[in-house]
C-alpha cells in the first residue's frame, strides 16, 4: 500500500514546481490613503508599509503567488512627482526583467489617474500594471483598502489580462487612457466615459470591452520640464496666461465646451503657441475637442489655426501628463501632436 504514497522527496519537488509556476507579481507601495494610520491629533498619514499591506488580507496568502514587496515611498498621492514617477516606471521595468508577470501599485487616490496614465504612456507592455488604492482609511469601518487589493493582484495575475496599465476599484477594472476620480469621498469614485472594461468576481477576472492604450513615450530623461494646466471659468482674464507663459515649458488650456475660450485669451494663447506647446482640451469630463465647428474668436476651429495642439478626447489632467512626459524625453511639438493625433497609441 505505501507503494503509492509519494516520497518525501517527490512531494518537495512537487511543492517546489508548485512555486516555480506561481504567477510572480512585483508589489510596489506609495503610501496614500490605503496606507494610513491614526495620527496623535485624530488625523490619519501614511505609515504602513507595503508588506503590512498584504498581510493584513489573508486570503492574498491562499493565493499561492510569489510576491516581490518594495515599499517604494510613503506619500499622500498629492504630493508625488514626476520623479517618483520616472523612478517607478524603471523599478517597474527591472521587476519584469527579473521575471515578474505583474506588477501591482498602491498609492493614494488624488493622482491614481495620472500614475496610471503616465505608466501605460512609459510601460512597454510586456505585463500588466495595475494601480489601486483606498477611499477608507484602514482606520475607518467599512476600509475598502483590502479588497482593492486582491481584486488588484488577481487581476494583475490573470493570464487574459490586458498588458497596459490599468486601474482597478471597487471589483472593476478601468483602462487608464479613460478612468478618472469622479468624487471626493464615495468607494465608487474611479469611473471612466466608457465603463469598466472588466470587472473581478469570486477571484475571476471578465473583460466585456477593449480600449486602446495609450502612445508610447520610452525615452530616457533629458531634461527638466515645467508644464501647467488652466482652466477656463467664466470672467478670467488673459493675465494669467502671459503670468504662466514666462515660466512653462508647456501648457495645458481645459477649455469651455468642445474647446472654447474667451475672446480676450486669443492674442496670448497665439503667442504662447509660437513658443511653447499648447494643448485645447475640454474641461466638460466627456467628448472631444472639435476642429471645425465654430468660427468666432476663441472656437477650437480659430485656436487650431492659431498653432494650438488639439487634445482630442484626451482629458486634461492626462494631457497634462502626456505633455510633460513628452518635453521631458525631448520630444518636440511636432512630435507631441503625432501623439495625441487619433490613432496614436503604440
Amino acid at each position: 500500500m505505501n507503494r503509492w504514497r509519494p516520497s518525501a522527496a517527490t512531494a518537495i519537488r512537487k511543492e517546489q514546481e508548485l512555486i516555480d509556476h506561481a504567477p510572480r507579481l512585483a508589489v510596489f507601495s506609495l503610501g496614500g490613503t490605503i496606507a494610513m494610520t491614526a495620527q496623535n491629533d485624530g488625523t490619519v498619514a501614511p505609515a504602513l508599509t507595503g508588506q503590512q499591506l498584504l498581510d493584513a488580507v489573508p486570503q492574498i496568502a491562499q493565493l499561492g503567488y510569489g510576491l516581490e514587496v518594495a515599499s517604494f515611498r510613503q506619500k499622500p498621492g498629492a504630493s508625488l512627482t514626476y520623479d517618483d514617477l520616472f523612478d517607478l516606471s524603471d523599478a517597474i521595468a527591472a521587476a519584469i526583467d527579473a521575471g515578474a508577470v505583474g506588477v501591482v501599485v498602491t498609492q493614494g487616490t488624488d493622482t491614481i489617474e495620472e500614475t496610471a496614465y503616465f505608466l501605460d504612456l512609459r510601460h512597454d507592455h510586456r505585463v500588466p500594471v495595475v494601480v489601486t488604492g483606498a477611499m477608507r482609511n484602514p482606520t475607518m469601518a467599512g476600509a475598502d483598502g483590502p479588497a482593492n487589493l486582491l481584486a488588484a493582484l488577481q487581476t494583475a495575475a490573470a493570464p487574459h489580462t490586458p498588458r497596459r496599465a490599468l486601474v482597478v476599484f471597487g471589483d472593476e477594472v478601468h483602462a487608464a487612457t479613460h478612468v478618472s476620480k469622479t468624487h471626493s469621498t464615495s468607494i465608487t469614485a474611479f469611473a471612466s466615459a466608457i465603463g469598466p472594461i472588466g470587472h473581478v468576481a469570486e477571484g475571476r477576472v471578465t473583460y466585456l470591452a477593449r480600449a486602446d492604450p495609450a502612445p508610447a513615450i520610452h525615452g530616457a530623461i533629458l531634461r527638466t520640464a515645467r508644464t501647467g494646466l488652466i482652466t477656463a471659468a467664466l470672467g478670467d482674464d488673459a493675465d494669467m496666461l502671459d503670468a504662466a507663459g514666462e515660466r512653462l515649458d508647456g501648457l495645458v488650456i481645459a477649455g469651455f465646451g468642445a474647446g472654447h475660450v474667451p475672446a480676450d485669451w486669443v492674442p496670448a494663447l497665439e503667442k504662447l503657441a509660437a513658443r511653447i506647446p499648447v494643448v485645447l482640451g475640454t474641461r466638460t469630463g466627456r467628448g472631444p475637442v472639435l476642429s471645425c465647428t465654430y468660427g468666432f474668436p476663441g472656437s477650437e476651429s480659430d485656436l487650431l489655426a492659431r498653432g494650438l495642439l488639439s487634445a482630442g478626447s484626451l482629458a486634461p489632467v492626462k494631457a497634462k501628463v502626456l505633455l510633460h512626459t513628452a518635453l521631458a524625453t525631448g520630444l518636440t511639438s511636432a512630435d507631441i501632436h503625432g501623439l495625441l493625433a487619433p490613432g496614436a497609441a503604440a
